[in-house]
């Protein structure tokens, strides 16, 4: 694995371990959009790497059909999940030191902007005949 690559990961886990700890989301609104965006991954390998990275909070059986299937990039769940454990803890610190409101704000924005997000990339194939 490349460092560059190293690095995004670090980065993809440490934000989606922040935020799941300030706000109680992380795995599939931020670990998969990152994977896919910053990395290229297909949305499959993005949800089955994720869940990987998830196992022991989610469960290995939806983990196993994804592996079955070639769609999970072991090397990245595992440094995403070491990076995401640090965040968790990180982001967790923060919220606690807000006020609840301010917390729930920037958690309907974080929604907002992830929806809007993939509609409008989803849309744009959808309408364009390329539903892949």
């Amino acid at each position: 694995m490349e460092i560059g690559t190293v690095m995004i990961l670090v980065a993809i886990g440490l934000m989606a371990g922040m935020v799941s700890g300030f706000i109680g989301i992380g795995g599939g609104v931020i670990v998969v959009p990152a994977l896919v965006y910053f990395l290229g991954m297909t949305q499959f390998e993005a949800q089955g790497t994720s869940l990987a990275m998830m196992i022991p909070p989610i469960g290995i059986l939806g983990v196993m059909n994804y592996y079955k299937g070639g769609h999970i990039n072991v090397n990245f769940a595992i440094v995403i999940a070491i990076t995401f454990v640090i965040g968790g803890y990180l982001g967790s610190k923060l919220a606690l030191k807000l006020p609840p409101v301010k917390v729930k704000f920037i958690f309907g924005l974080i929604m907002l902007y992830v929806s809007v997000r993939l509609l409008w990339t989803s849309g744009i194939k959808l309408f364009a005949g390329n539903g892949s």
